[in-house]
């Protein structure tokens, strides 16, 4: 399954919305996506999970779309 995960680069600042970051990775649940971005030290907002029509939209239209592996 492919999760959108919206993210801060750091966790000492207060998250501010026009600074959230996203990525996309594919994983077999939320808690494995965690566990996976745990050493970069983001602070994980929303992780979703993305349906095959929200998976395609996303890559027509996000011209840097790259898909992580957990």
């Amino acid at each position: 399954m492919v999760f959108k995960v919206f993210y801060q680069d750091t966790l000492d600042e207060v998250p501010v919305r026009e600074r959230t970051n996203v990525l996309y990775m594919e994983a077999s649940t939320e808690e494995e996506i965690r566990k996976k971005l745990a050493d970069r030290r983001y602070n994980i907002e929303f992780v979703t999970p993305l349906s095959e029509d929200a998976l395609q939209y996303e890559k027509e239209n996000n011209e840097d779309f790259q898909l992580e592996q957990a």
